[in-house]
This record gives C-alpha cells, structure tokens and sequence, in this order.
C-alpha cells in the first residue's frame, strides 16, 4: 500500500457498504479495525457510531487516517495483531483483502489466534479474501494503462504502474512504481505480495484456533459462497 495515492485509486464500492450492512446486523459497539491503513473505511464505522480501535503496521498510513473526518473519534495504533487487547472487541475486522498479506502460515496463524483472544465470548472476526480459482491476476496483467492520481501537496499529477513478477507457490509478487506525470519521476516504488489461499485452507485453520461457527459469504452478497466466487467474505463467531 502507498499511503500518497491509496485512496484515489481504491474508490467506494460494494464490498465497502457489505462490511457496513453485515456489521449493522450484529450487536456489536467495539471493533478493532485491524489493517486500517488510511482509514479510508475506518472512519465511516466511527461515523456510524462504533468505538473503533484501529491498527496499522505503515506509520505513514496512521497519519494519513488522522487527518480525516471523525478520526479524533478513533484510538490509532502504529502496530498489529499483537496489540489487541484481551476479550475487548465485539469484532475485530480485517478489509480490502488485508488477510492475504500474512505471507507464512505461521504469520496468519498468529494473526487469526491474537484475534480469537481478542474477542469477547460470541464476538465476531470478519474478513475477505480474493478466491484463487477465480485467477484475478489474470485481468491485472491485460491492463497496460497507469492508475492516475494528484499529489494533494503539490497539486502534481501522478501515474502508479503496476508490474508483474507472478507466483512462486500461493504468494503472488508485483511493483508498484508513483510517477510524476509531467516529468517521468520515480516518486516512490513498493514490493507487494499476496499469499492466494484456498477456501478449504482458510476455514482449517479458522478451526484449529477455536472459531466453530464460520459462514463464508460470496461477492459482497448475504448468499453462501460457492468456488465460483471472485472474493469469499468470511463472519466466523468465537
């Protein structure tokens, strides 16, 4: 993720207004947003009258949420799952695909257990993640044309390319490269990889930790996922 330009390139969509309908569902009034990076999300649950604890890794992104609406309504920590609090969360989410970072089995491992003690009795973790079979990186790989965006503190135009490395085992590897539009400048460049984990894989492990009621819904709709799915959400309850 590349604070400068990650919110105008990542516009408000279906899989936004889900996490906010499934959310409104459940009786639930303290979430950890974890993996909040900007806060383009985060702030919204705030504005919808949650208490949010959010949580990111990237300093530059923390800063980047304080400055937005609402977010003086937010506790911010500059870290990771590690920082949960003990039986303190109603739900704890994780957005924009963030499960597929944790690149190791043991990293998620870690991850979904600190979330499991995280929770209250019947709390909720809820999270998305893109489906392999449905091979998404394909789609990326046709676009040839740069994601465009403005330096807000300069007023400059910006191109983000995107290059391809591809897979070695599930963990998919790319570039992001932040052009000056007008001179060609390399601005910033980040590594990026995902780790694509199968369904079965994922809910295995959601097992071992302790959660027994795991629903998987599938593309930003309150139907039971199938393998045709594009993206799996998943609402497991401790």
């Amino acid at each position: 993720m590349i604070p400068l330009v990650y919110d105008q390139v990542n516009a408000w969509g279906k899989d936004d207004d889900f996490f906010l309908a499934l959310l409104k569902k459940l009786n639930v009034k303290k979430i950890a947003d974890l993996g909040c990076g900007t806060g383009r999300l985060t702030t919204h649950f705030a504005k919808a009258g949650y208490h949010i604890t959010a949580i990111d890794p990237n300093e530059e992104a923390i800063e980047c949420a304080k400055e937005k609406f609402h977010s003086d309504e937010l506790k911010w920590i500059v870290g990771d799952s590690s920082d949960l609090q003990k039986q303190a969360f109603d739900a704890v989410i994780m957005t924009a695909n963030v499960a597929q970072v944790f690149l190791t089995d043991e990293s998620w491992k870690r991850t979904i257990s600190d979330i499991y003690r995280a929770l209250k009795p019947g709390g909720h973790m809820i999270f998305d993640t893109r489906n392999p079979l449905a091979k998404v990186w394909e789609q990326w790989e046709k676009d040839l044309t740069p994601d465009i965006a403005t330096n807000h503190t300069t007023g400059e135009p910006l191109e983000i390319w995107t290059e391809y490395e591809g897979f070695k085992g599930s963990i998919f590897t790319f570039y992001e490269t932040v052009k000056n539009a007008q001179t060609g400048e390399v601005l910033l460049q980040e590594k990026m990889q995902l780790n694509f984990r199968a369904l079965e894989e994922i809910q295995e492990s959601l097992q071992q930790v302790g959660f027994s009621q795991i629903q998987v819904y599938e593309d930003w709709e309150f139907k039971q996922a199938t393998k045709k799915a594009n993206s799996f959400i998943f609402h497991c309850v401790k």
